[in-house]
């Protein structure tokens, strides 16, 4: 079998590949022979079906899978022995029709090719904007820690974040309780008024007391959302979507939590055994916290920035134009001949970055290892498993968690797309001149909203 590369234009060309006889006849042969072991043919006993019978009726299909399938390995091979800098993958001229009589064919691709790109990232000086952690950030983050890690006490009176228990009862036009058997009544009823949807509703329970009496409406709580209703009221959600009026709750319990204080098992809760030993390492180590949550932010705007410069300086390159839309065309039903030259003109700065990042990450040798991978993994399972408060757990449980998530394999696909990026700009920030500025958090969301725009 016969490869070549005929160059059509600067950045097109074809692969045109002639096949014989030769190439294929053995690969033939096995697979016909292979059909007269496995199926049954009336009349005849397994494995003792004439060739010419075969032939005859599956000759034509297995001919040309046996040839497809060589041409496509053959190309694969060309292609990759050669490093031909393809854009898209290359189409066929033409549909072949395979024939049992004919013996040799000429299959030809086009195919689009890879602009060259010089680029110079040591030339290169990019932006990298870091927010300030203030005192009141600090403040309301160890507000929030000690009332994640606090206890649940019996109030004396309704705060805001709150859990109320009591009866809930149906009033009628007049305000008076509903009576008779369609009334609705929950003698258990539990309320968090933090979460109402109406906060003129929520703000009417605030500093009640155990045995106080409060009219409410519990439509209006949320929005009249029949789901949420019927589980409030222990109603079907048909009836619930028909409940407009207000109700009495008879406050029986009132449940607010108690702020964790200082001490050692606050501090192991919030970072692990022995990290931090007293309030001045602890006040040091939510600082360290904030900053440490507002990275990716500032790794996010980089980025943004870094791909802009980089294409606005670089992205300015002649490209196979016709080719890539009749590839994309031809590998999006979206996309057809009355759409592709609006669609393509809206997608080309994307298209310029994908070959400028391919570039980059050739030259910075970026490889995606399996160890990255379960890294990655465990990092999401630790963030995940943090959202519910459940912190230092043993390494064992989040590479059993992250192994569950890389045997998913659109999940792995994500998983290994967003480490191959995140490889190549923490290589790009070593490569490029960080022009390193702290700036308050309204500068950094001022700064961003003008670079997305």
């Amino acid at each position: 079998m016969n490869v070549t590369l005929e160059k059509v234009g600067e950045l097109t060309g074809k692969l045109i590949v002639n096949v014989v006889a030769d190439d294929y006849a053995k690969d033939l042969d096995k697979q016909i022979k292979e059909i007269g072991k496995t199926h049954n043919f009336p009349g005849f006993r397994p494995g003792h079906v004439p060739t010419s019978i075969i032939v005859r009726r599956f000759g034509k299909d297995v001919k040309s899978d046996v040839i497809n399938n060589l041409v496509y390995r053959e190309v694969v091979k060309y292609i990759q022995d050669n490093k031909l800098p393809l854009l898209g993958q290359p189409l066929p001229v033409e549909v072949k029709e395979i024939s049992m009589e004919e013996k040799d064919y000429t299959f030809e691709y086009e195919v689009g090719l890879s602009p060259e790109f010089n680029i110079d990232l040591t030339a290169e000086t990019v932006p990298y904007y870091t927010i300030a952690v203030t005192d009141e950030m600090v403040k309301e983050q160890d507000e929030a820690l000690r009332e994640r890690f606090g206890a649940q006490i019996q109030g004396e009176e309704v705060t805001e974040k709150a859990v109320i228990k009591g009866s809930i009862q149906e009033l009628d036009a007049e305000g008076n309780v509903k009576e008779g058997e369609d009334a609705i009544q929950v003698n258990d009823g539990s309320l968090f008024p933090y979460y109402f949807s109406d906060k003129e509703e929520a703000a009417k329970f605030l500093g009640k007391k155990v045995g106080d009496k409060v009219v409410f409406n519990p439509a209006k709580t949320c929005n009249e959302n029949s789901a949420e209703l019927a589980s409030m009221l222990r109603i079907s959600q048909d009836k619930a979507a028909e409940v407009k009026s207000d109700f009495e709750f008879a406050i029986a319990e009132i449940t607010v939590v108690k702020p964790a204080e200082d001490g050692e098992e606050f501090f192991n809760n919030v970072f692990g055994k022995d990290h931090v030993h007293n309030a001045e390492e602890y006040t040091a180590a939510v600082k360290g916290m904030i900053a440490s949550q507002l990275v990716p932010n500032s790794d996010n705007l980089f980025r943004i920035q870094a791909e802009k410069q980089l294409v606005d300086k670089y992205g300015n390159v002649e490209l196979p134009t016709e080719f890539l839309k009749k590839w994309l065309i031809a590998t999006n039903k979206e996309l057809t001949a009355d759409n592709i030259d609006v669609e393509f003109d809206k997608m080309l700065p994307s298209v310029k970055w994908e070959l400028i990042k391919g570039n980059i990450s050739e030259s910075l040798e970026i490889k995606v290892e399996e160890e990255d991978l379960k890294n990655f993994a465990m990092m999401i399972a630790a963030r995940q498993f943090a959202q519910y408060g459940m912190t230092g757990l043993s390494e064992d449980v989040y590479e059993d968690y992250a192994k569950r998530m890389l045997e998913d394999k659109n999940y792995r696909a994500r998983i290994s797309e967003e480490v191959a990026d995140s490889k190549l700009f923490h290589a790009l920030m070593a490569k490029v001149n960080l022009d390193k500025k702290e700036v308050s958090l309204e500068e950094f969301k001022k700064i961003a909203e003008d670079v997305q725009k």
